[in-house]
């Protein structure tokens, strides 16, 4: 169950959310840039190559003299929430991934609506669920709603899902990615390139048992996704080898967040909630 007692922690990260999030793109409030919005600014003297259909041509009867009106530009923060609610989400000793991940998407949504943003969120297993972007207490309360109601299931359809979501992005957002990513490097690779030049922050959510598998002798382990079952004797080798591939795995995961200008952030369910926004917005 997802409560928000939690929320108050994150009031110390007001400051920090404000110059990480909406210094360059501010809510209400107006940029100094200048730009087609509705509210007029001033004047400037026309030079060859500007945009003739700025010109005040009132002042030109009055002065004989060509200007451009200069306006303040409104610019909001699209703030996007993708939170992955497929069945291997739902491990965990003692919380399940999903809904640590599901207190964290609550968190950035919380912070956005401190900013006076508007956010949007979904959730994604096979298929993507989608709510349409609100401000307000009301839009925070229908997302920890229906965080409480869905049902961990299904494979990770994360391609897909990204591409889907991809086309209801209309400007450029800040857009938190909440999975455990642990699927196929190529599909992580071709999900991040789509969506193109945002602010994003790639969130991996993995748990202790997973992380440092921490399981010897006889197994009997079942792929949460599949279904598949699989008997096995975990030695100390097969640990060292588990522990190497899921450290390339990050690395390779790491490295393609890195090229592309992407924030990666691997964080283990035993956290606390305030140190995992602390390492993520620090």
């Amino acid at each position: 169950m997802i409560t928000t007692e939690f929320l108050d922690q994150l009031d110390k990260f007001h400051l920090i959310i404000n110059k990480r999030v909406t210094s360059n793109y501010s809510g209400e409030k107006r940029s100094l840039a200048a730009g087609h919005g509705l509210t007029f600014k001033d004047h400037r003297i026309y030079a060859p190559g500007d945009d003739i259909r700025q010109i005040d041509w009132k002042v030109y009867a009055r002065t004989d003299d060509l200007y451009l009106r200069i306006f303040e530009e409104e610019r909001n923060l699209s703030v996007h929430i993708i939170i992955d609610a497929s069945a291997s989400m739902n491990f965990g000793k003692s919380i399940k991934k999903y809904d640590y991940a599901a207190k964290l998407a609550v968190g950035f949504a919380y912070l956005a609506m401190k900013g006076n943003e508007k956010f949007q969120f979904a959730t994604f297993s096979e298929d993507l669920t989608v709510f349409r972007s609100k401000r307000g207490m009301n839009q925070l309360a229908s997302m920890v709603y229906h965080l409480n109601n869905v049902h961990s299931t299904g494979h990770s359809n994360f391609v897909q899902s990204i591409f889907k979501y991809k086309k209801m992005i209309n400007n450029r957002s800040f857009i938190v990615l909440l999975s455990d990513f642990l699927f196929n490097i190529d599909d992580i690779k071709k999900s991040l390139y789509v969506l193109g030049d945002h602010e994003i922050k790639v969130i991996q959510i993995v748990d202790p048992v997973e992380k440092d598998f921490l399981l010897s002798g006889d197994m009997r382990l079942k792929d949460s996704e599949t279904k598949e079952m699989l008997k096995t004797h975990i030695s100390p080798r097969l640990r060292q080898d588990y522990r190497e591939s899921l450290s390339n795995h990050l690395a390779s995961i790491e490295k393609t967040c890195n090229d592309l200008g992407i924030g990666f952030h691997s964080i283990s369910t035993d956290t606390p909630i305030f140190d995992a926004f602390y390492s993520i917005l620090k």
